[in-house]
């Protein structure tokens, strides 16, 4: 059995060739179009991200295009998407590649861009300017574990350190495009998470964890996030065709992102446990700003809508508050004409809750 870096590269390159993803952003060697794909990618599968991806060259063709958007806009566009810190970081880089005059093409260059980590940078680097150095992210972490039979855990500093030297060593020199899109296609429909095709593998015969049956065992990860459960009640505050809202502040989820008026917000980390937190079945207290129900009606919309992100879990109720007379609200709200709702970016969540309404 030949397990020799040589050896590796090429079965992977021949199996490339043949069963490569046909992707937009892979017909061009522009960076930015590059860049632009890798960044909507982080924390979205493909089949979402290309949408994404085509309405983002639509509307920002060039880089100097999304620079010189507004944050509005950017946001407004990346809505759905999820990880808003990403938008902002992508349209802050925009800005500073426009400010160095161009866009920058070594990989310790290319990190200097606000949200590009190792990762993005040797991506950009090695695809756009043919670069040689090696992608290691989560596809990249199961080939390898899986193939060299490694149990180090992939998020110690030891397993990062390992794979990142064990990938950049696999890597041909004179081909390092074509191997890092290998590497990332052979995990993401070959080497699956899931019922992996093992037995259809061209690396069948030199895979050590297919050989001693460690396959569902690889890669290792070590657990150290803890999920917590947030309780959140939002009210729709409707009157006369308008709705008040504010922009989120830095600091917390969804960062210069819209919402209605939020009442009640709290954090339990005990997610198991129902009934613990207080708010099961409990209708909210209406604000005093609101003027209490003499001045409105409160109807309940949705109970319990569950939204996952990465180390919480929201548990959200909806009301609608329809009144004759606007109240004095927060600092920081503005009523909103309703029909003009949709210029207004908002994160998933509140997309999902006013489809109550409709």
């Amino acid at each position: 059995m030949d397990s020799s870096p040589c050896s590796f590269a090429s079965v992977l390159l021949n199996w490339f060739s043949e069963n490569g993803r046909e992707l937009p952003w892979r017909e061009t060697q522009d960076p930015y179009a590059i860049w632009l794909s890798e960044i909507i990618l982080q924390q979205t599968r493909i089949q979402q991200g290309w949408a994404y991806w085509e309405r983002f060259m639509q509307s920002f063709p060039r880089v100097e295009d999304l620079a010189a958007a507004s944050e509005d806009e950017v946001m407004r566009l990346w809505q759905g998407l999820g990880y808003y810190s990403r938008a902002r970081n992508l349209h802050a880089a925009a800005r500073q590649i426009v400010e160095r005059g161009g866009f920058p093409q070594t990989f310790d260059e290319i990190k200097t861009l606000k949200g590009v980590g190792d990762y993005t940078a040797a991506a950009i680097a090695s695809i756009a300017f043919g670069q040689p150095v090696a992608v290691v992210d989560g596809n990249v972490y199961r080939v390898l574990a899986r193939h060299f039979g490694i149990d180090t855990p992939i998020n110690s500093t030891e397993g990062k350190k390992l794979f990142a030297s064990l990938a950049q060593e696999l890597l041909p020199k004179a081909q390092p495009s074509a191997f890092n899109q290998a590497m990332m296609d052979f995990g993401a429909i070959h080497c699956t998470p899931q019922s992996p095709r093992c037995l259809l593998c061209p690396l069948a015969e030199t895979c050590d964890a297919l050989h001693k049956g460690r396959v569902e065992e690889l890669p290792v990860k070590l657990k150290t996030v803890k999920v917590k459960t947030r309780r959140l009640t939002y009210i729709y505050v409707r009157c006369h065709g308008e709705t008040a809202f504010h922009r989120r502040e830095a600091g917390d989820i969804w960062q210069g992102l819209w919402e209605p008026l939020l009442v009640s917000d709290s954090t339990t980390p005990n997610p198991s446990s129902k009934g613990g937190d207080g708010f099961e079945g409990a209708a909210p207290v209406l604000p005093t700003c609101l003027g209490g129900e003499e001045n409105g009606t409160l109807t309940l919309l949705r109970k319990d809508v569950k939204h996952v992100l990465t180390h919480r879990i929201l548990l959200t109720d909806f009301y609608l508050f329809e009144c004759n007379k606007k109240p004095t609200l927060p600092a920081g709200y503005l009523w909103i004409p309703e029909s003009e709702l949709e210029n207004y970016a908002v994160p998933r969540l509140i997309e999902i809750l006013l489809s109550s309404l409709r």
